[in-house]
């Protein structure tokens, strides 16, 4: 890579699920990139390949504390994203959403950087709009067991944006639609890596009421390029822009697809729905097909089966999976 492009990145969250792909093509590309994580939910493990690249740089460190490095650009991914993760300390989980945001936004001031937002489709809660376009202003609850998550992240949104407003800063703010592949959390509570685990274990398929509640699923890659070409825009695009995949699945469709790919012959058991758990989920792209040219180009199946061949792998090594 030519030297003026070659730049100082700094991935926060580097080593959860969507962190280690990105932090994985960012080096790929011959940046330097610095990895930050506190490991709450991210694993040393998503890393291997990286660490013994010399332009990649592992720092254990919390975003809620105030960090000093040099950078010319930030992804902050750092959060929690799972039901089960961050309900599981939701006060943490508020302050890292916020506290998290502020400490990134602070160091951009003081590097001139610029700075990218990974927001979540969650900031729409339980939509009437269908499907969800970036005006969409939502309905959340805002004192339920999710909203530690779900107003984290508006709150976060709304400093990047004041931060832009009152000083310039150059910002980058996605939506992120449910995204899945290799690295997912084996039980972080999130539908993919639910069925696919339950599947590979011969264990009873869980589906949340009739199973007819929709998703969209986009394949990690997609995503990550779609991040990257965020990050490259003008300095007069701020966002937020959906990125996630616009073709529509019930969690009912989607547990026939694991039971084809895995062959496993898991019946299919129905428990009550859990608390603000939005019936429809989908984004309206359009501005990510304008501006970024971007679309998903992974196939769902495709993608599943690339996913169940990595927690059959990861399965095995732990002595769980199927015979």
């Amino acid at each position: 890579m030519h030297r003026k492009s070659r730049k100082k990145i700094m991935v926060a969250g580097g080593a959860g699920f969507l962190g280690s792909h990105l932090c994985e093509r960012l080096t790929a590309q011959g940046h330097d990139v610095l990895c930050v994580d506190n490991f709450i939910t991210g694993a040393r493990d998503n890393l291997d390949t990286l660490l013994s690249e010399p332009g990649f740089t592992l720092m254990h460190h919390d975003v809620t504390e105030p960090l000093s490095v040099d950078v010319d650009e930030i992804y902050n991914l750092a959060c929690p994203a799972s039901p089960i993760h961050y309900q599981r300390d939701p006060v943490r989980t508020t302050k890292t959403s916020i506290l998290g945001a502020i400490n990134m936004l602070d160091l951009a001031r003081r590097n001139d950087a610029r700075v990218l937002q990974a927001s979540t489709s969650e900031v729409y809660g339980d939509p009437e709009v269908h499907p969800q376009p970036e005006e969409y202003r939502g309905r959340v609850n805002p004192i339920g067991l999710r909203s530690c998550y779900d107003e984290g992240k508006r709150c976060a949104e709304t400093l990047f944006f004041d931060y832009h407003r009152q000083h310039g800063l150059a910002i980058k703010v996605v939506r992120i639609f449910n995204t899945y592949g290799p690295r997912m959390h084996p039980n972080d509570g999130r539908v993919v890596s639910n069925l696919i685990v339950q599947a590979l274990r011969g264990e009873s398929i869980t589906l949340y009421g009739d199973g007819q509640q929709t998703r969209s699923f986009c394949y990690v890659d997609d995503l990550i390029e779609a991040m990257m070409r965020m990050m490259r825009t003008g300095p007069e695009i701020t966002g937020p822009i959906n990125i996630g995949n616009p073709s529509e699945c019930t969690i009912r469709q989607m547990a026939q697809i694991v039971l084809d790919v895995t062959g496993s012959s898991s019946t299919l058991v129905h428990l009550p729905l859990p608390p603000d758990d939005p019936k429809q989920r989908c984004p309206d792209i359009t501005r990510a097909r304008e501006i970024l040219e971007w679309e998903p180009t992974v196939a769902l199946r495709q993608g599943i089966e690339k996913t169940v061949a990595y927690f059959d792998r990861i399965l095995a090594d732990r002595g769980s999976a199927r015979s």
